[in-house]
């Protein structure tokens, strides 16, 4: 797996997390479902993803989004 899928399935997993502990244990859950799409928005413009910065350095090949 690239580094780009990697990050887009960290992403969808941590959205999908904060997402089920936002009902089952308390609200605020939701503050980090929005820091995650924060992130991706961010990355989008700036290709700054501080995720990919360190599957890089772990020798995982980079896709087309994080070179």
């Amino acid at each position: 797996m690239s580094i780009d899928r990697v990050v887009f399935s960290f992403a969808g997993l941590f959205i999908l997390l904060s997402l089920g502990l936002s009902q089952i244990h308390h609200v605020n859950w939701l503050w980090f479902t929005a820091f995650v799409g924060l992130n991706m928005f961010q990355a989008a413009f700036t290709g700054f993803c501080p995720l990919a910065k360190i599957l890089k350095t772990m020798g995982i090949k980079p896709g087309q989004a994080f070179n």
